[in-house]
């Protein structure tokens, strides 16, 4: 019997430990729990701020993004506003030369016509009839201007050399013909141009649409002159 109650004492005392031990483990279990990084919430803490910091950056480089993009539009713009301008002045620069070409010759044509002419060429005269000048010279540019070839100008030199000696005043005074080409009457060159008593111009461009129409050349004219001393 006393060695029952020994074994049972044991026993009792073996258990009361085991249960002391399980009871000191869990405890030491949950300080550890406690205490450890996780459970104070720090690697949360750290995740956040690292996204804080990414989405701060990307915030940044938006910024930056679009301040470097303002620039260079605003750069394109001023770029292209100067350009718009540099043409503007240019162009206002050359409506301000023809303007001043335009009063001048109009002076002169005003001037010419209260002097008894002539009236200023202001075509342009190609290089073929930089051999002659004055009416000739007019007279060369025009006739190229209506079709003619160059090798018809020596014809037409000749012709309006015997009728008028190009003289845009020559008149007849039997006749009533007048000017380079003789027309007759004088006044049927204001079909070119009121002008015809004074402007060489007007005088050749009506002579040259005779020939046309009548000769078809001006050869065609002076080979009439010569056989029938008119044309």
């Amino acid at each position: 019997m006393e060695r029952r109650l020994g074994r049972l004492g044991v026993r009792a005392a073996s258990v009361g430990l085991l249960l002391a031990g399980l009871v000191g483990g869990v405890y030491l279990g949950k300080e550890r729990v406690d205490a450890s990084p996780a459970a104070s919430g720090a690697p949360v803490n750290l995740m956040v701020e690292a996204q804080d910091l990414t989405l701060l950056k990307q915030r940044q480089a938006t910024h930056a993004a679009a301040r470097a993009w303002q620039r260079e539009a605003e750069g394109a713009a001023a770029a292209k506003a100067a350009a718009a301008a540099k043409l503007t002045a240019a162009r206002a620069h050359e409506l301000e030369k023809q303007v001043i070409e335009d009063k001048k010759k109009a002076e002169a044509k005003k001037k010419a016509l209260e002097n008894g002419g002539p009236v200023p060429y202001s075509g342009p005269i190609p290089g073929s009839c930089n051999e002659f000048s004055g009416s000739r010279e007019i007279g060369c540019a025009l006739m190229l201007e209506a079709g003619f070839g160059i090798d018809q100008f020596p014809c037409l030199n000749k012709l309006w050399d015997a009728e008028s000696g190009w003289n845009y005043k020559a008149e007849n005074k039997s006749s009533g013909a007048y000017g380079i080409p003789q027309s007759l009457p004088g006044k049927k060159m204001a079909s070119e141009g009121a002008d015809w008593k004074t402007n060489p111009a007007t005088q050749i461009k009506w002579g040259l649409g005779y020939v046309k129409g009548r000769y078809k050349t001006p050869c065609g004219a002076w080979q009439n002159f010569q056989n029938n001393g008119n044309y």
